[in-house]
């Protein structure tokens, strides 16, 4: 397994750009009530760089692994739900809500379907379950069932982040715990939009939902560099 401290070394300063578009989305906080194709940059900013990331370890590394590039593509898809949210209010909440659900379908395939772990999924279909019963009455229209679709995607998508993490039997690796977090971290960002935007305002969303939203997209970028981290480490050794 890769030690902690070579992945900072090796991952560190190519996700500087990130953290530094991260810091200029907060400091600039441009109001949400006046969008606009500036704003949507802003905001797109540090997706992009999450591009860049894994752009960074080279086409060849891309193409010999099918899990970076469906999480490259869903990286993509990702960047068009937020320009889509951008102009929410305008009618593009949908739109948004379509090109993240992509995103989850790609992330769950990244993941794989083994370690199958049935309590992992039988514990997020629960909690999946309860949110969406909270949601319910506030409800209406299309967003009944297309909120439904999307609890169940994204829901699905954890388990199968959450499923590769086995630390009762020592099999797992820092990229996989990248990506549960990563996703846990996504089902709380996408859990408070809900709630926020159909239930009822949430104290500080927009900054929970961002900061929630940006860490679980870092942490899913980074889970899809083990297999070079491995091949350099093995190198060295």
């Amino acid at each position: 397994m890769v030690s902690p401290v070579t992945v900072v070394k090796s991952e560190g300063p190519k996700l500087v750009p990130f953290f530094k578009a991260t810091c200029v989305y907060f400091v600039l906080w441009l109001p949400t009530s006046s969008p606009s194709w500036f704003s949507a940059l802003i905001k797109c900013l540090p997706i992009f760089c999450l591009w860049v990331f894994l752009l960074a370890h080279g086409i060849s590394f891309l193409g010999a692994h099918s899990s970076a590039r469906k999480i490259l593509a869903g990286l993509i898809f990702s960047a068009l739900g937020d320009a889509f949210l951008i102009w929410q209010e305008q009618g593009y909440f949908s739109h948004g809500l379509f090109m993240f659900a992509i995103t989850h379908i790609l992330y769950s395939s990244a993941f794989g379907m083994k370690p199958l772990n049935l309590r992992a999924g039988l514990i997020i279909a629960v909690m999946s379950g309860f949110s969406y019963t909270l949601l319910y009455p506030y409800l209406s229209g299309p967003f009944t069932y297309l909120v439904a679709v999307y609890i169940a995607l994204i829901g699905f998508m954890g388990w199968r982040a959450i499923a590769g993490v086995q630390l009762a039997n020592d099999l797992w690796t820092w990229t996989k715990l990248s990506a549960c977090l990563g996703a846990v971290l996504f089902m709380v960002s996408d859990l408070t939009i809900a709630v926020n935007k159909f239930c009822f305002p949430v104290p500080h969303s927009r900054a929970i939902i961002m900061a929630t939203y940006y860490a679980a997209q870092m942490l899913i970028a980074l889970s899809a560099v083990e297999c070079q981290d491995a091949d350099a480490a093995r190198k060295r050794a």
